[in-house]
Parts: C-alpha cells; sequence; structure tokens
C-alpha cells in the first residue's frame, strides 16, 4: 500500500553499507519510518531527500515492518541551519525532543505545523536560543506535564508571582515561595516569557531579542523542569550543554 505524505526529517540512522532509515514526522500520519534504500551512495535518488531537517513530500510503501521509500521530493533543505553548528545543534535538540514525545503514527497537524514554522525561522536567522525555548514551553503539553503558570499553583494568585517551583510544578506568589527553598527565583520578564511562550502563536512572532540573562533564567527553568519529568536522556541536548559552554 503507498501512501503519500508531507514529512520533515527527525533522524537518519545507516543501515548497512549503502541504506538509510528516516524517521519522518509527517503532516498526515505523525511519526513514520521508512528505509531509503541505497541513499548513501552519492548517486542514489534518494541521497538528497535523506538529510536530517529536509521537509520534503515522501512517496512510500507501507508494510507489516519496515516501510520503504518510493520517491521523494524536497521542498526545502534548510541549508543555514545544516551549514550552522549552532543552529543545527539547536535544531537537533527540538528534532530529538519531537521524537520523544510523540508515538507513532500519532497524527498531529499542530506538531507539524509549529516544528516547520520555527525550522523557518530558525533559517531567516531568528535567534535559535530563543526559538528553542519556546518550543520547549510549547511541548511540555504535548509530552503531559504541563506546569501551571497562569497562577499561583498553591493559592491561585494571579499577581505578586515571583518564583517557579519544579517541584510543584508551576508559578508560586510572594507568599507561598517560601514553602519551596529549591524554588528558582524569577524576573517579571521571565514569568511574562514563560506565559506569553505556551500559549504564543509562532506564524506570528517576529525576532525575539532577549538579554542573556533572560535566556538563562528560561534555560534554568525549562532544563530543571525536564530533568525532573522528562523521563527521558536527550544526546543532543548533553552536545548542546557541552556547545554553550564553549561558546561563552
Amino acid at each position: 500500500m503507498l501512501e503519500k505524505a508531507e514529512g520533515i526529517v527527525l533522524r537518519t540512522i545507516n543501515y548497512g553499507e549503502s541504506n538509510v532509515i528516516l524517521t519522518l514526522f509527517t503532516r498526515e500520519f505523525g511519526k513514520v519510518a521508512v528505509m531509503a534504500r541505497g541513499a548513501k551512495k552519492t548517486r542514489n535518488r534518494f541521497r538528497s531527500v535523506s538529510q536530517p531537517f529536509v521537509h520534503g513530500i515522501f512517496l512510500y510503501y507501507k508494510g507489516r515492518g519496515m516501510s520503504t521509500l518510493n520517491q521523494g521530493d524536497v521542498l526545502h533543505s534548510f541549508p543555514d541551519i545544516r551549514q550552522h553548528i549552532v543552529r543545527m545543534s539547536y535544531a537537533a535538540y527540538m528534532a530529538e525532543l519531537l521524537e520523544k514525545t510523540v508515538e507513532e503514527r500519532e497524527k498531529n497537524p499542530y506538531l507539524f505545523e509549529l516544528f516547520l514554522t520555527l525550522l523557518e525561522q530558525m533559517e531567516f536567522g531568528h535567534d535559535p536560543e530563543v526559538l528553542t525555548s519556546i518550543f520547549e514551553t510549547k511541548m511540555t503539553l504535548q509530552a503531559g506535564i504541563q506546569p501551571e503558570l497562569t497562577k499561583c499553583v498553591c493559592c491561585g494568585q494571579t499577581d505578586q508571582i515571583v518564583s517557579f517551583s519544579v517541584k510543584e510544578a508551576g508559578f508560586l506568589c510572594k507568599r507561598c515561595t517560601d514553602q519551596d527553598p529549591y524554588a528558582i527565583h524569577l524576573h517579571p520578564k521571565t514569568i511574562h516569557l514563560l506565559r506569553l511562550f505556551l500559549h504564543i502563536d509562532v506564524q506570528r512572532i517576529g525576532s525575539i531579542s532577549l538579554q542573556k540573562e533572560t535566556k538563562e533564567e528560561l534555560k534554568r527553568v525549562m532544563d530543571a523542569y525536564y530533568e525532573a519529568y522528562g523521563g527521558f536522556a536527550l544526546k543532543s541536548k548533553r552536545f548542546l550543554d557541552q556547545l554553550e559552554k564553549w561558546n561563552w
């Protein structure tokens, strides 16, 4: 049975001497693994679509086991991302986070459009660290671990929010923050951005420029939160953290 889907390559794995297994995230069918036979060969017709982050149209045979790629047409290859190690590292982290949090053939057009739009904005030169923070915040819903960002998680107060509690999974107000000695105290701008990132339509945002201190606070919150509740270890995240240390 032939299936046709618009997809983005999340991951590639070499298989044998010349084959490549592609993990696609498709608009129509969610996450799908396909075998691109001979894709490692220089003149093979699948070589161009068997690269990370390639956005294309894929036609493949769906069988009982691994699907087999029949045809692939590139819509956008995102060359600026793949040729720039920092952008590529952030994109790889987003791709792995997406792959880990969606099930096989779990259709989710919203997530497809979200990931594609962020790749496009990264290609245009928007700050990859900010785009990744937006993605991480939104993906808490997909992962089933969305924190309480509208009010104090303890008393329900919406005013005087001053910190984020990993333990309580949400914001704490000034009165309740002493209940968690490990609560992360946040600047008001960081509190605003976490709320904004959770609900913002990424197709309507322009380039967001943030100070280093603000980005560090956002990273501290998301790193601690995913470490506590994510339930998975990502190779791309370890590399990205090391890369950030080198750049700083």
